[in-house]
């Protein structure tokens, strides 16, 4: 008898490192939390310009509080990085981090106490924000590459194309909140309505992945709904600025491609 209490309870502690191995890796990890910030950094700047064009709508002041503390929190919450190349780009994310939330905080206070900003402002924080999104890609490939991980292609795909609708609705809020008389975008020379039309010939190849599930299928769906509601004034965009509907939906689709991309991440484990 108890060699055979043995011999189970053997058995049962070698299924252990069966289950442990589901639970994410701490790099796997930080690649979520340090993607989740890139959108959190680029969900700032479109809630600044948001708040200059809504002529400081405070509903758009909390919007950017709350993207500063988003990004806040996945930086703290990332763990050990796998090499000392890793180590030290997000140490000098933090520290780019650190110094371009200053600036916002700065440029929020002279909108809601003078009601304008000068412009040189505007394009530094503009400029800083583009070199946070490099310093936070580069780390995002070094973490798989001195980790030796890979995000799962379809999770990848999914969170870029997260990154390109933020990317759109950042444009098109920056078109919107006329500074100086200027605009500024964050497009890399691509005009809105090339960069929707890659965001609907991507979506268009994410719903026809063989890999996905009825789930994923639907919530692919109701993302493309979404989508059809803003692509003409995307494609259209010099004709009528509707940027609170821009700013909306592209909140609503987000959401949804992250929780895609998290059922192809729970999928692929």
């Amino acid at each position: 008898m108890t060699s055979r209490l043995l011999a189970m309870l053997l058995g049962f502690l070698l299924t252990l490192p069966a289950f442990a191995s589901t639970a994410p890796s701490p790099a796997t990890d930080n690649l979520l939390k340090l993607h989740q910030m890139r959108l959190a950094i680029q969900r700032s700047l479109g809630d600044f310009y948001m708040y200059n064009s809504m002529e400081g709508d405070q509903r758009y002041a909390r919007m950017i509080d709350e993207s500063v503390r988003r990004a806040d929190a996945r930086l703290e919450e990332m763990g050990t990085m796998p090499g000392q190349v890793s180590k030290a780009l997000h140490t000098q994310l933090t520290e780019e981090w650190r110094t371009y939330s200053g600036q916002l905080h700065g440029l929020v206070v002279a909108l809601r106490e003078d009601g304008v900003t000068d412009l040189q402002p505007v394009a530094d924080l503009a400029a800083r924000n583009k070199r946070l999104l490099d310093l936070a890609n580069g780390l995002y490939g070094k973490i798989q590459e001195e980790g030796a991980i890979r995000v799962p292609p379809l999770t990848e795909r999914s969170r870029e194309q997260s990154l390109l609708m933020q990317t759109i609705a950042v444009d098109y809020a920056s078109r919107s909140a006329s500074i100086g008389g200027s605009f500024f975008g964050g497009n890399g020379g691509k005009a809105i309505d090339e960069l929707a039309g890659e965001f609907a010939q991507r979506l268009t190849s994410l719903e026809q992945a063989p890999q996905n599930t009825p789930e994923i299928r639907e919530a692919l769906d109701g993302i493309s709904t979404k989508w059809r509601y803003i692509e003409k004034s995307l494609k259209n965009y010099n004709e009528k600025s509707v940027p609170f509907l821009i700013n909306k939906y592209s909140d609503r689709i987000i959401d949804g491609l992250e929780d895609v991309s998290a059922r192809y991440s729970e999928a692929h484990s």
